[in-house]
């Protein structure tokens, strides 16, 4: 199981912790040292059946700096993707990968259900 999380961000830090509390094994991969390509987001955004936004960091400050909430609904899912590819603060984190399924952002009501805790 992949992950993804920027180790300054206090939810992937209370992720981590509960996953450790947990007893459940996984690679730790820094999103910004070495952020998600293209290939591996339209991978993810398909497995996971989610929409493209919930990938998205909506509240962080380069979202808001490149105002994307208004930018978004008129590009494309493959510009959305390069976008995302292209800065790992643009991601929404922590993300876990592991086989067919993905998740996005820390609700551990839903990472229990999920992962089988």
């Amino acid at each position: 199981m992949l992950f993804i999380e920027y180790p300054k961000c206090s939810t992937c830090q209370k992720a981590k912790k509960w996953l450790d509390a947990n007893h459940i094994s996984y690679i730790d991969r820094h999103i910004v040292e070495n952020n998600p390509t293209y290939e591996e987001l339209k991978q993810w955004y398909e497995r996971s059946g989610l929409p493209l936004k919930k990938f998205f960091n909506t509240s962080g400050m380069l979202y808001k700096e490149l105002q994307l909430k208004d930018k978004l609904p008129g590009m494309s899912e493959e510009e959305q993707l390069k976008l995302l590819a292209s800065n790992g603060m643009l991601v929404k984190r922590p993300l876990i990968v592991k086989d067919e399924m993905v998740l996005t952002g820390f609700k551990e009501a839903e990472w229990s259900e999920k992962l089988g805790c």
